[in-house]
């Protein structure tokens, strides 16, 4: 089946997605071709990550199913499977250690080829037929323990295809069929035979030199850098594992008032759990009785605990380090808040960004262009000396100094590293194109309310009729609006029922209370103040609060006066925003006397155009399209539903992980710690980790760059081009890890 139609829709048109785990792939070209023999297939886009070994697959399920994307796989030379099901029990799981295997491969290697390379390398430890006993321990390390290079580059042979084990297999079995030829058909098998080592390999040396040393020590040289890598990509990824393993194993549910510990998996919605002090809380919920405080760092990086009680949500895998509470179960399994961060880690990590893609193109026509290259090497010295043995010398060593390891793993260690680090300390990234946008911002826009102030309003004052509280409450208790859990908190309970509740964002709400048709709102369409409220009004505005008018009869008849306070991290985080180069500016729906005074509070000028008050939804879109009209690059940060717009508009939105459900959705990065430090850290974050990335490309290019010309020039000896080779691997990798050290901009030094 060809290419079609199909093949061409966008990813989000396609209804179904599955991971592969993927198995065989030994550098970048391997996924790429996966890659490419997938996405030929009618109603299928996919995407194959080296690093994580897995490949994401949107797909039709009217053209195509999951047996025919494995046996897609599986015919392109590799292994794919589907994840396998989490184990219930722990005690069912198997500690396997994925790299037993290839460490007992180096190992036997490593002492097999030691005593060759000695004796290859100091003339005075050649005893006579020293070379018999070289080969004999040269064979088992050129053969079984350079076999994954062999049989990756015959797979792929089969297929047309080459590959850097194309590279390494014929650059060892060259070394090894030179020095087979030059002991049974040449001179090198003659008792007595003598040889020295050189940094650059002798010219004229004829049939009486073996490259045992270089079959065997290359070989080692390649294992030994695939063991760093595989061991690398473990510790790197493990940052997700640690998230998910966060969560709790069991709860105590309470079952006709008795407590019954059932597995995570059985807890069902609306359960009721306890959570003594100490317990991780099972899963998210609603404290229905008790009050606490809550540990939220394993899951958010915040240190400082928080209070909870009755009416306040929790998250699972927090822990309980107070008194007991009582947890209603709201969400559980896949819905829960620490499954969609694991979902969130997995995609960025599985996604690609624009330099990588690059690197992906530039390995793929790499090997050929290699291959190329050697073989004019080896024309170009016989042509232009006779010399057999440093035409070979010469093109062996452009075999292997070239292989792309470090190319196909600059970007995606890197990435693995840096959102695991992310996910540590609450700072989720959607996708690696994330990475590009935060280098280029220069203006962030701050919503108010929950974002720089805590959105945790009180209600302080209440004007005009008597009912107004009663009346007003009833109609807020069905919006999520900071104001109207000030309004619902103050009023108590019971409230009067309501019909016909409607929300207009940035307006207010509307309902029918004891026969009352209630408008309730800071602007839009209310009737005119009278004067004793239009005072009230007056003077919350001027102590940077919030009025809030309620009407009913066509007459504005209460006011209801609510404040909030500013988060006590805001303003330092907002001066290290500065110290990035970016221009913050604070948008809000409030009026201009509260935007101000929550302005100067953090160390914003009105003056200076860094508030913008009043603004509707709409009116947070229209600032983020004027300022980029104007040629500037805006992120953005908010938590509501009412920011959800302006994220999305923005070149890179944040959302705080405290607000809704749509704002997470519209943003690029997800705040997981609702403190205004965690966009300071996401946005360094994002960038030191988009340097690592360019860093590794720059010397994974450069290495290849300049050592191949050497190479082909005959000035590199192929043991030391293993070594080199190797070495860039392990260097590319190590530089990644350097992640693991990032630390949060409010997290002292």
């Amino acid at each position: 089946m060809t290419a079609g139609p199909e093949a061409a829709r966008p990813a989000a048109q396609l209804p179904d997605e599955v991971r592969l785990d993927i198995t065989g792939m030994t550098c970048a070209s391997c996924a790429n071709r996966i890659e490419r023999k997938l996405n030929k297939l009618d109603g299928v886009q996919a995407s194959v990550n080296y690093a994580t070994e897995a490949a994401t697959v949107r797909f039709d399920p009217e053209l195509v199913d999951t047996d025919r994307l494995l046996a897609t796989v599986a015919a392109a030379g590799y292994s794919a499977a589907l994840p396998a099901p989490p184990v219930e029990d722990e005690t069912e799981a198997v500690a396997d250690d994925p790299e037993a295997a290839l460490r007992q491969r180096l190992l036997v290697s490593a002492a097999l080829a030691l005593p060759v390379l000695v004796l290859s390398m100091v003339p005075a430890l050649q005893f006579d037929n020293w070379q018999w006993l070289a080969l004999t321990l040269a064979s088992p390390v050129a053969v079984w323990g350079a076999w994954p290079f062999h049989r990756a580059a015959v797979v792929n042979a089969r297929h047309g295809a080459s590959t850097m084990d194309t590279l390494v297999s014929i650059g060892i079995s060259a070394a090894y069929l030179w020095s087979l030829w030059a002991l049974f058909l040449g001179d090198a098998g003659m008792t007595g035979m003598r040889m020295t080592f050189d940094l650059v390999p002798e010219r004229g040396a004829g049939t009486h030199e073996v490259y045992l040393e270089v079959a065997s020590a290359v070989t080692v040289f390649l294992l030994a850098g695939r063991y760093a890598e595989a061991r690398a990509k473990r510790r790197s990824g493990s940052a997700l594992a640690a998230l998910l393993e966060l969560g709790a194993r069991d709860a105590a549910v309470l079952r006709d008032g008795v407590e019954v510990r059932v597995p995570i998996n059985r807890l069902a919605v609306g359960d009721r759990f306890v959570v003594r002090p100490g317990e991780k809380v099972a899963t998210d919920g609603v404290v229905v009785s008790g009050t606490s405080a809550v540990d939220l760092s394993m899951l958010t990086g915040e240190s400082v605990p928080v209070e909870v009680a009755e009416g306040d949500r929790v998250t699972g895998a927090t822990v309980n380090v107070g008194g007991r509470l009582v947890v209603e179960a709201t969400r559980v399994g896949d819905a829960t808040t620490l499954a969609q961060l694991g979902r969130l880690v997995t995609q960025a990590q599985s996604g690609k960004a624009q330099v990588q893609r690059l690197a992906d193109r530039v390995s793929a026509v790499f090997v050929p262009v290699v291959l190329v290259i050697a073989l004019l090497t080896l024309a170009g010295w016989l042509l232009t000396t006779g010399d057999v043995t440093a035409a070979f010398t010469a093109a062996v060593a452009v075999l292997v100094i070239a292989c792309p390891c470090a190319l196909g793993l600059a970007t995606p260690t890197a990435l693995l590293v840096g959102t695991g680090r992310g996910a540590q300390l609450g700072v989720l990234i959607k996708g690696p194109e994330v990475l590009e946008s935060t280098r280029r911002v220069d203006t962030v826009l701050l919503d108010k309310t929950g974002t720089v102030t805590t959105g945790q309003m009180s209600l302080v004052q209440v004007a005009g009729h008597p009912d107004t509280l009663r009346l007003a409450a009833a109609v807020e208790a069905g919006s999520e609006h900071p104001i109207a859990r000030a309004v619902v908190a103050a009023a108590g309970t019971p409230l009067a029922p309501v019909e016909g509740f409607s929300s207009q964002p940035g307006m207010g709400v509307s309902g029918r209370v004891d026969g009352l048709d209630l408008v309730i709102g800071c602007r839009g369409e209310l009737p005119p103040l009278p004067a004793e409220l239009a005072a009230v009004v007056e003077a919350a505005e001027a102590a940077g609060r919030t009025a809030v008018q309620v009407a009913w009869d066509g007459e504005v008849r209460g006011v209801l006066v609510v404040s909030d306070t500013v988060k006590p991290s805001s303003a330092a985080a907002i001066g290290r925003l500065r110290a990035l180069g970016l221009s913050p500016v604070l948008v809000t729906g409030d009026n201009a006397g509260a935007a101000a005074a929550v302005a100067r509070a953090v160390g914003l000028d009105p003056d200076r155009g860094e508030v913008v008050a009043g603004v509707l939804p709409a009116g947070k879109v229209d600032v983020v399209r004027d300022l980029q009209a104007r040629g500037r690059v805006v992120a953005m940060v908010g938590d509501g539903v009412n920011d959800a717009p302006a994220l999305a508009q923005a070149d890179l939105g944040l959302a705080m992980g405290s607000g809704t459900d749509v704002a997470i959705e519209a943003s690029d990065l997800t705040l997981v710690r609702a403190d205004l430090d965690a966009a300071v850290d996401a946005v360094r974050l994002s960038r030191r980790t988009l340097a690592v990335i360019k860093g590794n490309l720059f010397w994974a290019f450069a290495y290849n760059v300049a050592l191949v010309p050497l190479a082909a020039l005959g000035f590199l000896n192929p043991v030391l081009a293993g070594l080199a080779m190797a070495a860039s691997s392990v260097l590319v990798v190590t530089n990644s890890l350097r992640l693991r050290r990032f630390r949060s901009a409010a997290q002292p030094a």
